[in-house]
């Protein structure tokens, strides 16, 4: 292809120009971007993105301009490039872990290093005790030991107690045999392995004398350090091309009777004793499986801000994008209309931009939740019944210790990701057609993000272990405890306040509004606990029940968060900014109520009027109020050009020229030149796209 000529290079969009429209739209609000920035992330935090990215956009490997036409083998060998590179800035500025994690948010992509950073070193030092620490936390710190973390099998994946790897003790010389006795026990799908590591921890089960204790990890070198080919009696490799996520190399893993010293079992928690060969349990089951509470916890605490890309993209376009003209526009304003100005687009985007504050605030929370609960973790030696059966109900548990936060992070890991998810194809789907190009910048991240909702916990799996922790909770109500939390206090209130009804003014009330949240979640616990105690009905009968139920407790949890977020005494927010974050809450919360309307009015928390009026009225003049400040609070989100790398979303408007330029300039396939006859063996004629990524 020819060099661009000099007449359309000097073509612009038709007016008005899309920085006008921007700019036109940032005046109609007073939110203070920088205040509410400073508010959501601290200044510190800030000023740290801002300094990572400089640095990041120096270096000639994190350039962008080809991710979006490179296919899978040169995608990942940039990945496996950055991540080197990125290590070696991380030792040359002495990067805290903080710092890494805004290097990586930035660069926006699975790297090859994800699962050695993000579940292997969190694993060791969790679940390790000080002479595995030093064995082999040390090395992976150094990057000498790359790890990941190989739980996930080809038959097994949500069900961890069925996994059919297995780890024999042999008492004769003292170690462990790990096995692949089936197909299905190959490991699949984990990140990290499939050409990078050489370390991973297995989660396989424990048999002693013939006898399974259940899923346990184990540390297992598969690579040799020096050559990087896989040990004897290893096969290991990549799995194949994904919907997205194509930069990390997830893969499979099977063994054949590999031994492994008695080192190689994390002991921190529980153990095998080499002289007696007995195996000394846990204070309780749910300590094998932290790494996994960690990584719920961080993706509830992500979902905000995976979100917020989404909205800041569609949110900035709609105010670019103009089609057709206002039926009932007055005839002197001619043109066509903002696309933003469509209630059909307000309704769509408006309640996406409330849901991202909604899980920044719950996810602080989440996280919070998570460290008070790690140093009960660390310290408790529960004396009660560590016994656990095999099924998905535990009737009655020996142990409350991680209980709550076990409850807690897989409702809103399942109800923050899948909002998420679904928010960005909504999203994707607001920018009309160009929100299907790669270079919208939804798509590509949608696709990326989109695993989310299945790993660490099935989304729809997960929630049964909500109701087992809620219906436990109802049970000890019933029986006349002493709320010990707020999942009991809600519990408690709703039984002593059944046969009066709630009556809450959720259209003039904010607390009223959370109360009826707390009011639904507590109806469907006690439902779903008299179809199963007194009805006697399956559990596999009430599943449905349960997602709701789960559902339910989770946006209860959500919106109690954001409101005692804005309720609490804060002077970093002005009260013009402040008001706009309570018209944003009460977005979020009726919005959520009208979509959940007949179990608010089933439970008798709501009426039909008040559904009525929140859906007429409430939320449409929501709209209407929040409407003007829209471009101000995507901005206040803080996502950089370079790190969105959207044309839809630029900052400055000018989406058409970029969209033009990276499908003009950037585009290798431009400079390919094919034969297109049918009678000619010849495909291309001259192939001219290599000198483009050279110049790069």
């Amino acid at each position: 292809m020819s060099e661009i000529p000099g007449w359309v290079k000097a073509l612009k969009p038709s007016g008005p120009q899309g920085s006008e429209l921007l700019e036109h739209e940032r005046n109609k609000s007073n939110i203070d971007v920088d205040q509410l920035s400073t508010f959501l992330f601290t200044r510190e935090g800030m000023e740290r993105k801002k300094r990572i990215l400089d640095i990041l956009q120096k270096e000639k490997v994190f350039d962008k301009s080809q991710n979006y036409f490179a296919g899978r083998i040169d995608r990942f060998e940039t990945a496996l490039a950055r991540a080197k590179r990125l290590s070696q800035l991380q030792d040359a500025h002495n990067w805290t872990q903080d710092d890494k994690m805004v290097a990586n948010d930035l660069i926006s992509e699975p790297g090859p290093y994800g699962l050695h950073e993000g579940m292997y070193l969190i694993t060791l030092r969790d679940q390790g005790n000080a002479e595995q620490h030093e064995k082999f936390l040390k090395p992976a710190q150094a990057y000498r030991h790359i790890g990941c973390y190989a739980q996930t099998e080809l038959g097994h994946g949500s069900n961890v107690r069925g996994l059919e790897t297995t780890a024999t003790w042999n008492p004769e010389d003292q170690t462990f045999t790990i096995h692949s006795p089936h197909l299905t026990a190959s490991k699949w799908w984990i990140g990290s392995l499939g050409r990078t590591a050489n370390h991973a921890v297995v989660m396989a089960q424990l048999i002693i004398g013939g006898k399974s204790m259940g899923p346990h990890p184990f540390v297992v070198q598969i690579r040799d350090l020096k050559t990087h080919q896989p040990l004897p009696n290893i096969y290991v490799g990549d799995i194949g091309p994904k919907f997205g996520y194509n930069t990390m190399d997830n893969g499979f893993l099977l063994f054949n009777h590999v031994k492994v010293p008695h080192i190689s079992m994390l002991a921190r928690f529980s153990s095998v004793d080499p002289k007696t060969n007995r195996y000394v349990r846990p204070a309780s089951p749910s300590l094998v499986y932290g790494t996994l509470t960690w990584v719920r916890s961080t993706i509830v605490m992500q979902a905000g801000g995976v979100l917020a890309r989404g909205v800041t993209i569609a949110t900035r376009y709609a105010a670019v994008r103009r089609q057709f003209q206002d039926r009932d526009a007055p005839e002197w304003e001619q043109g066509e209309n903002q696309v933003i100005n469509y209630t059909t687009v307000q309704i769509r985007l408006l309640p996406l931009l409330a849901t991202t504050f909604a899980l920044h605030f719950t996810g602080k929370g989440m996280m919070a939740l998570y460290a008070a609960n790690q140093k009960k973790m660390s310290q408790s030696a529960n004396s009660g019944d560590s016994k656990r059966g095999a099924g998905p109900e535990e009737t009655h548990s020996g142990s409350d210790l991680l209980a709550d936060l076990h409850a807690t992070s897989c409702g809103l890991k399942s109800l923050a990701s899948s909002t998420a998810v679904e928010g960005l194809e909504m999203c994707r789907r607001a920018c009309g057609g160009h929100g299907y190009s790669s270079f919208s910048g939804i798509g590509p991240w949608y696709a990326d993000y989109l695993p989310t909702a299945t790993w660490e916990g099935d989304n729809y799996m997960l929630t049964q272990q909500v109701a087992r922790y809620l219906l436990k909770s109802a049970r000890t109500v019933l029986k006349g405890g002493e709320p010990t939390n707020d999942t009991t206090s809600i519990l408690s209130y709703f039984l002593k306040r059944q046969d009066q009804g709630a009556a809450f003014d959720i259209l003039g009330s904010d607390s009223d509004l959370v109360s009826a949240f707390a009011w639904r979640a507590s109806f469907l616990t006690f439902e779903a606990l008299r179809h199963r105690d007194e009805q006697k009905k399956a559990w596999n009968d009430l599943l449905v029940d349960f997602y709701r139920l789960s559902r339910a407790h989770a946006q209860y949890i959500v919106v109690k968060n954001f409101y005692e977020t804005l309720q609490a005494p804060t002077s970093e927010l002005s009260s013009e900014t402040l008001a706009i974050m309570h018209k944003l809450f009460r977005l979020y919360a009726l919005h959520t109520l009208e979509s959940e309307a007949s179990e608010f009015y089933t439970s008798a928390a709501v009426t039909v009027r008040q559904i009525q009026l929140a859906r007429t009225n409430a939320v449409m003049n929501l709209l209407t109020e929040i409407r003007p400040h829209a471009l101000r609070l995507v901005d206040a989100w803080d996502f950089p050009d370079w790190q969105l790398d959207s044309s839809l979303g630029r900052k400055d408007g000018k989406v058409y020229e970029d969209m033009f330029h990276r499908a003009a300039e950037l585009n290798p396939l431009n400079r390919v030149t094919i034969n297109p006859y049918p009678d000619s063996p010849i495909l291309f004629q001259n192939n001219d796209s290599a000198s483009l990524k050279s110049k790069l």
